[in-house]
C-alpha cells in the first residue's frame, strides 16, 4: 500500500491546505476597497488607475500608494482564489474516483505461497533497493588470523579504507553489496563493492586498490581490469576505482565526487 497510501495522503493534505487558503482569502476579500486596478505602461513607466462598475477610471498618484497596494493585492488574491477552487474541485473528483486497490497492492495481497514465486511490477525504489541488498550471496572468505575491520553496520571488510568507503556509501544512501561474486568470462571475481545506482537501477562496480606500492598486487589489478573490460564492464561507465599506497592515503574528496557524480 506504500505508493497508494502516500499519494492519497498527499492529496488530502493538499485539499486541506487549499480549503484553508480559500477560507482565508474570502475573509480578507471583505476588507478590501471596492473596484479594481488597471495598469498601463508608457515610455518605461507604469501608471495606475482605479475603476468601479459604471464609473470612470481614476488616476492614482504616488500619494495613493496604499490604495494601489490594496487593489493589486485584491486582484492577486482573486486570481489565487479562482485557481485554488479549480484545483480543489479537481482533487475532490480524483479522490472520489481513485481506486482502493492499485497495481502495487496486488502483489501485497497475494498469499505467501504465491508471492514467493511472483515478481512484482512497478516496485518502488526503497523496496527494490531493500530486496537487492537482502538477496543472499556467498562472500569471499577471510583468511585466518587476518586483521578484522568492521563498518558501522558491523559488516566485516578487509581494510580501514574499505570501512570508510562502506560507511560513506551507507551514509549517503547508496545501496551496495560487499564482495558479491561476479562472473567475468570464465572467472568468478569478487568486486570490492557492487553499487546499485537507483536513478537507472544499473549495477556498478567499485574497486579499491589499496596496495599500489606492491608490484604483484598491481599486476593482479591490471589483469582484473582487463577481465572487466572483456566482460563489457567499462571504466568510467560501470567500473570505478580508488587508490592508495603506503605513502598516499585514500583520497576522500575523490571518493565523494565519484559517489555524487556516478552513484546516484
Amino acid at each position: 500500500m506504500f505508493m497508494a497510501v502516500d499519494f492519497i495522503k498527499e492529496l488530502n493534505a493538499r485539499y486541506e491546505l487549499l480549503t484553508k487558503s480559500i477560507e482565508d482569502i474570502e475573509k480578507k476579500s471583505q476588507i478590501f476597497p471596492e473596484g479594481w486596478i488597471i495598469t498601463r505602461s508608457r515610455k518605461g513607466r507604469t501608471y495606475y488607475y482605479s475603476a468601479k462598475y459604471k464609473s470612470k477610471e481614476q488616476y492614482l498618484s504616488l500619494e495613493d500608494a496604499a490604495l494601489i497596494e490594496q487593489l493589486i493585492q485584491k486582484d492577486y488574491l482573486n486570481k489565487v482564489l479562482k485557481d485554488a477552487k479549480k484545483e480543489q474541485k479537481a482533487i475532490s473528483k480524483m479522490l472520489r474516483l481513485y481506486p482502493e486497490t492499485v497495481v502495487e497492492d496486488v502483489y501485497d495481497s497475494l498469499p505467501e505461497g504465491r508471492k514467493r514465486y511472483a515478481t512484482p511490477i512497478n516496485i518502488c525504489d526503497d523496496e527494490f533497493a531493500a530486496k537487492w541488498m537482502a538477496t543472499p550471496y556467498k562472500k569471499k572468505p577471510f583468511k585466518k588470523d587476518t586483521t578484522e575491520f568492521y563498518t558501522l553496520k558491523h559488516e566485516r571488510v578487509r581494510s580501514k579504507s574499505e570501512v570508510i568507503i562502506a560507511d560513506r556509501l551507507r551514509a549517503k544512501g547508496i545501496p551496495y553489496r560487499y564482495e558479491c561474486p561476479l562472473k567475468v568470462g570464465n572467472k568468478i571475481i569478487h568486486p570490492d563493492f557492487s553499487i546499485l545506482r537507483m536513478s537507472d537501477r544499473r549495477v556498478l562496480y567499485h574497486e579499491h586498490c589499496g596496495k599500489m606500492g606492491d608490484p604483484k598486487y598491481v599486476e593482479d589489478m591490471l589483469i582484473r581490469a582487463k577481465d572487466y573490460n572483456n566482460a563489457g564492464i567499462i571504466l568510467g561507465d560501470r567500473l570505478f576505482y580508488t587508490f592508495e599506497s603506503e605513502t598516499t592515503p585514500l583520497d576522500i574528496t575523490l571518493l565523494d565526487n565519484i559517489i555524487e557524480q556516478h552513484y546516484r
